[in-house]
């Protein structure tokens, strides 16, 4: 990662590796967790989220059967219409959004991840390993109870993907203000090319982070109003979606802010990149009209005519090195009087 870019805390981000299931179940009072490779006959008991993690075709077949449902192809969730994002199939809704991955690296990405509600149980089909999921496990496997049902998984992971995303636009938040002090500090003569080219850089990838975090806000939002028109919602699960409708809308605010604020930096950066190369073309033109006179008068002795008064006098060399020095000083005297240096 380039000098100077913001740091998150410490996350775990998991390259694409082989398919896997993963069956999350009651056990008693204790939330165990099962990942499988391959085929699987049947559900383990009270099963509540079954998480496919990069899965192959095989084994969306072997869940499609489990739980008589169709599942979406990767080229599927990659469908921006809502009508291929947010849909009623066969009993089960079925919902995609883009979640944020990888922010503190060079490129993050907004990845599509489908939420399919079966009856009690939730299904996630996900090729990459967000923030949020990792955090929601370890959650729920110190809090079993935060998890009844498939349906308060899905609002608990929904819950964690709106939370992440506001940790992730405070710290861009808080990158952004450092940088502004930076470029706006009292001793800005210090500053080179070099500088400004890394300022321009972490602010362009502050904006690319804001943009796919608003993208990320809006699918959120999309999805909560799909969820909440559905009629077998219960009053508390409807509450608790307003609650996170509240917060995505107050994190969007935020994002807005943070964009602008990146816009603003932006031109001031590029504002004071073009200051610097004015101070630079000015300094060429301060040293042409210096030398203009000293030229001048080398030009007029140095001409071969074959009388010139000064030629003969003894004094005529050191009187045309005064002459070319008062001519280069005045100038000089004249533009500090101006403060033009």
């Amino acid at each position: 990662m380039p000098p100077g870019f913001f740091v998150f805390p410490a996350y775990r981000f998991v390259e694409e590796e082989a398919g896997m299931i993963t069956f999350f179940h009651l056990d008693h009072t204790r939330l165990a967790q099962t990942s499988v490779e391959g085929d699987v006959d049947v559900l383990p008991p009270d099963t509540l989220w079954v998480d496919l993690y990069c899965p192959t075709r095989e084994e969306e077949k072997v869940v499609e059967k489990l739980l008589s449902i169709e599942v979406p192809t990767r080229d599927e969730m990659q469908e921006i219409e809502t009508s291929s994002r947010l849909y009623l199939e066969d009993g089960a809704l079925v919902m995609t959004m883009a979640v944020l991955n990888k922010p503190t690296s060079d490129e993050p990405e907004a990845a599509s991840v489908t939420f399919i509600l079966v009856g009690n149980r939730l299904l996630t089909v996900r090729y990459v390993d967000p923030v949020p999921f990792n955090q929601f496990i370890q959650r729920i496997k110190r809090q079993p109870s935060l998890v009844p049902s498939g349906e308060q998984a899905l609002l608990g992971l929904l819950e964690q993907v709106s939370d992440n995303l506001a940790d992730i636009l405070e710290s861009a938040t808080s990158d952004l203000d450092g940088l502004s002090r930076t470029i706006f500090r009292s001793n800005s003569g210090a500053q080179d090319s070099t500088n400004f080219n890394e300022a321009i850089n972490r602010i362009g990838h502050v904006a690319d982070l804001a943009t796919k975090a608003k993208g990320s806000l809006m699918n959120l939002t999309r999805l909560l109003l799909f969820l909440a028109a559905q009629a077998d919602v219960n009053k508390d699960a409807k509450d608790r979606m307003k609650t996170l409708m509240q917060d995505a809308n107050s994190i969007d605010e935020h994002a807005r802010f943070l964009s602008a604020k990146v816009g603003f930096l932006l031109d001031a950066t590029m504002g004071l990149i073009n200051l610097e190369q004015n101070n630079i073309i000015k300094m060429f033109s301060v040293a042409a009209v210096v030398f203009l006179p000293p030229t001048l008068i080398a030009s007029v002795y140095g001409m071969n005519f074959r009388h010139l008064p000064e030629l003969d006098w003894n004094y005529g060399y050191p009187f045309a090195l005064v002459l070319m020095v008062l001519s280069a000083t005045i100038p000089l005297w004249f533009f500090w009087r101006k403060k033009w240096l």
